[in-house]
């Protein structure tokens, strides 16, 4: 299991928990998850994917990826030229880049 240990639990008046205390790392990845930061969108607006706004803003190269994906570099190219990928090369392609679905599909 791996659910945090260092968490607190503050209990209100009535005796039933009424505010959690987290350290603040994690407090900030539950601010920052889910999250496009600007530099994607404005890439994706000055005409690349967004898989490849997210390549290039995570700073991995094409065969980085490729490599994560455990396929080619020139094919891992294709997907990434694409503006219609399926969703299942979605989902990978999310995971390689340690980023939600959400985030890569916009």
């Amino acid at each position: 299991m791996n659910a945090p240990t260092n968490i607190q639990i503050i209990n209100g008046p009535d005796g039933k928990p009424a505010f959690v205390v987290i350290p603040y790392e994690e407090y900030r990845k539950t601010q920052t998850a889910g999250t496009i930061p600007h530099e994607v969108v404005s890439a994706t607006v000055d005409g690349a994917t967004p898989v490849r706004a997210w390549r290039e803003y995570l700073r991995l190269t094409q065969a980085e990826v490729a490599q994560r994906l455990g396929i080619a570099q020139p094919s891992y190219a294709k997907q990434e030229a694409s503006d219609v990928l399926r969703r299942s090369s979605i989902e990978k392609i999310a995971g390689a880049l340690g980023i939600t679905v959400e985030q890569l599909d916009f």
